[in-house]
């Protein structure tokens, strides 16, 4: 227990911060813009709207323009197009003032050429003389300028801009090609650089009551059918049990449940089948079914069963002629959709969204959460390229069904994003997570599919944590547990608040049940909510994946957490001290206890006997001792209160004291993947480790058999002399004061030492001579 409570290492704890955030436009805890809880970064905004006049190079009379803006080092191109000169481009350049190293900006449209790109014209600008713009002032509108030439002349043709300093704010930012983005090309690739926010589909979970089927038809009419049903939605397949009536009019009533995502692409497929050898069945018929023709349910009652027909097709030979045969069988269902539960597709001990599918049934939100992402600290380099080590950093946070990213800031260890995000949020008892990863898809080389998104940490908040209307600005170390270890990736840097909208309504929430009402009226088995939650995340991490820019797959199952149900022994290890802290205070009680009759201390053994008599005279105190009690603890420990969010703990989880073979253990495929010596070690120290948890497992039925038997008369002696001491007992306590009997046990527990001995109690004696089962056990 003494390691368990030993605090992190200090490079692994929360720090808290002050930054500058809303270019210091927030006092205290209220705030005054949208972007308060970032700080301000200036950017230089060049819109490029469209040219008109351009004159042709050529002797077709066209040519096939494009416009770079160059401001120093740093240059961007808009797309070109082929033989217009009255081209629209609409693109928006943006850069960065910390990195301006510049006086003027040059603004010149080219024709593009397979040998030189030719010169069209430009326009300068000043940046001393360029206007400053902050939302929620109206856009800047472009306007014409003439093109100049070279010596200063002026050329033929004109160009729409719209030039402006502005913040992070604009919104032109998010679609913005930026100066941090420069050695990026392609169009994919910057896209793949771009903020960008996400929803997740809608779930629903289907239920499918499979009752019975009628007339089928069997090949083999002299054996009894041996029939299923087999349920197919896109990659879910489910079947019902052998029906135990072997007729040609089976019976089931047996249901099967399935995730949907709106939109509805995909029908339910059943089919009938036959079982006619181990491995062969036979379909004796088959139905789709489109899912939005399905009844929708919001509450527990049930939907009106229906009968869908059977096909099957069968082609029989009448002389050289082929001829088709349609049988008409049915099946009796009751299909629906179920709007009444909360699809999980998160873990319930940090989920972020606990509303029923159907919106009819949702509360109104009661308070909204903002987050804002500052910067990070000391990224290590997760990829090499021009043989020095990079990082091209992005976020990933998920709150409810909002999925937001934050634009990659390329070949940077201290990555600067400041963007900031709001969600409504309908239950206090919600945790937003929040991942950093390593961008690999900048490049158009790369291979859909090939490279992956590399993992720098992962950050999860409780709301219920935060003080409402309170910022939280602080520094959470990215840790990533490896196979060789538990390693920080760095630090990212965040502002957090809650701002609460109704107090009341949020303190009745804690009278709510934390899920639907649907979960506990009609509750699904732990099996089937762990197969749905797998299909729940493969459907979601399916659809962000198709988005554009993609979510991907790898990104979408860690912040989901897919593999936290997998075999761990550090997780066991870490939830057993768990168990034992929190079995840590009835220890201390009991301790104590023990030492109040063994009086360590007469003074407190003495009070503690009056106090005793006291409640025992007047039991109407019992009861308001212990909640005055309950209540002074509180108030005192208020003092101490947690300032801060908590934070992933590397002592809790046993993340840096785990033994490399157990993290090897953990990081292992399923199946496995490691050579027979290493499996069947770790099988064998399963075994011991599960001997032990049987032997105890063991002992706790041997007690609870024992205190059955004490009436059974499994042992004829012990049950007569527990019923006389019974019925001695009754007629004892029937003649005798409760007062007086609470009065004299007590006195008999605290007794003094000396009137002690160190053998066993009568009653434990005779408990412990009680005959158990495991005489009987093989």
């Amino acid at each position: 227990m003494q390691k368990m409570q030993r605090p992190p290492p200090e490079d692994f704890l929360l720090k808290e911060t002050k930054p500058h955030l809303g270019g210091g436009k927030v006092s205290g805890d209220k705030h005054t813009s949208t972007y308060d809880l970032v700080e301000q970064m200036q950017y230089l905004y060049v819109r490029v709207v469209k040219a008109k006049d351009l004159p042709s190079k050529d002797v077709t009379g066209s040519c096939d323009p494009y416009v770079e803006v160059k401001l120093g080092n740093y240059k961007g191109t808009t797309r070109h197009f082929e033989k217009k000169t009255n081209p629209e481009w609409s693109q928006v350049f943006a850069f960065s003032k910390d990195r301006i190293q510049a006086s003027v900006l040059e603004v010149t449209v080219k024709d593009k050429d397979f040998v030189k790109d030719d010169f069209i014209g430009r326009v300068w600008f000043d940046l001393n003389e360029i206007p400053k713009r902050v939302p929620p002032d109206s856009p800047l509108a472009p306007q014409w300028y003439r093109l100049e030439e070279r010596k200063g002349d002026k050329a033929r043709g004109e160009l729409m801009l719209a030039v402006w300093m502005g913040t992070q704010a604009d919104e032109a930012f998010p679609e913005a090609w930026h100066s941090d983005a420069a050695t990026v090309s392609g169009t994919d690739a910057l896209a793949n650089i771009r903020s960008k926010v996400y929803l997740s589909p809608k779930l629903w979970y289907l239920r499918v009551n499979v009752i019975e089927a009628q007339d089928l038809q069997p090949s083999d009419k002299g054996r009894f059918p041996e029939v299923f049903v087999k349920a197919i939605l896109g990659n879910q397949t489910l079947r019902t049990r052998i029906s135990q009536s072997r007729t040609i009019n089976p019976m089931w009533n047996e249901d099967l449940m399935f995730v949907a995502a709106e939109p509805f692409e995909e029908p339910l497929i059943l089919s009938v089948e036959d079982r006619v050898a181990p491995n062969k069945e036979e379909m004796l018929g088959r139905c789709a079914i489109p899912l939005h023709l399905m009844d929708r349910r919001l509450d527990h009652k049930p939907v009106n069963t229906r009968w869908f027909n059977l096909e099957k097709h069968v082609i029989i030979m009448e002389g050289e002629k082929k001829k088709e045969i349609k049988f008409a069988s049915r099946i009796h269902m009751r299909v629906c959709l179920e709007g009444g539960y909360h699809v999980l597709d998160e873990s319930t001990h940090y989920s972020s969204d606990l509303r029923p599918t159907a919106k009819q049934l949702w509360k109104s939100s009661i308070g909204v959460l903002e987050l804002g992402i500052l910067n990070a600290q000391g990224l290590m380099p997760m990829k090499t390229k021009d043989g020095r080590g990079t990082t091209d950093a992005y976020c990933v946070a998920k709150y409810g069904q909002k999925w937001v990213r934050t634009r990659t800031i390329i070949d940077s260890f201290t990555p600067r994003w400041n963007e900031q995000y709001t969600w409504e949020v309908f239950d206090p008892c919600t945790v937003i997570t929040l991942g950093v990863f390593d961008n690999c898809h900048l490049h158009n080389g790369d291979k859909p599919g090939g490279a992956k998104d590399s993992r720098i940490g992962k950050v999860r908040i409780r709301l219920s944590t935060l003080e409402t209307d309170r910022v939280y600005t602080h520094s959470y170390p990215l840790l990533v547990l490896h196979p060789n270890g538990v390693k920080k990736m760095g630090e990212i840097h965040l502002a957090v608040r809650f701002t609460c909208s109704s107090l009341l309504n949020m303190m009745h929430m804690y009278s709510h049940p934390l899920l639907p009402k649907m979960h506990y009226i009609h509750p699904l088995t732990v099996s089937q909510l762990d197969s749905l939650r797998h299909q729940a995340t493969q459907i979601v991490s399916m659809r962000l994946s198709r988005a554009e820019p993609p979510l991907r797959k790898e990104i979408v199952e860690y912040m989901l957490d897919v593999g936290s149900h997998m075999w761990s022994m550090r997780r066991s290890k870490a939830n057993f001290f768990r168990i034992m802290g929190v079995l840590s205070g009835l220890i201390a009680v009991g301790k104590w206890f023990d030492q109040i009759c063994n009086w360590k201390n007469p003074i407190t053994t003495v009070l503690i006997h009056i106090l005793f008599i006291i409640l025992v005279m007047y039991p109407e105190l019992i009861l308001p001792t212990i909640f005055l009690y309950l209540f002074l603890i509180g108030v005192w420990y208020y003092r101490w209160r947690p300032r801060h969010p908590p934070h992933m703990d590397t002592r809790l989880s046993h993340a840096d004291s785990a033994h490399p073979d157990e993290l090897d253990e953990e990081f292992d495929t399923f199946p496995t993947s490691r050579p027979s010596d290493i499996v069947r070690m770790r099988y064998d120290r399963l075994r011991s480790i599960a001997g032990r948890i049987q032997t105890v497992v063991g002992d706790l039925a041997t007690q609870g058999e024992r205190l059955q038997s004490l009436l059974s008369w499994r042992d004829p002696r012990a049950t007569a002399l527990f019923v006389i001491f019974c019925l001695v007992a009754a007629i004892v306590l029937y003649v005798t004061p409760f007062q007086v009997v609470a009065l004299l046990t007590g006195i008999y527990v605290l007794r003094h030492p000396r009137f002690r001995h160190k053998l066993p109690s009568v009653p434990l004696n005779f408990f412990r001579r009680l005959p158990a089962r495991t005489d009987c056990m093989l």
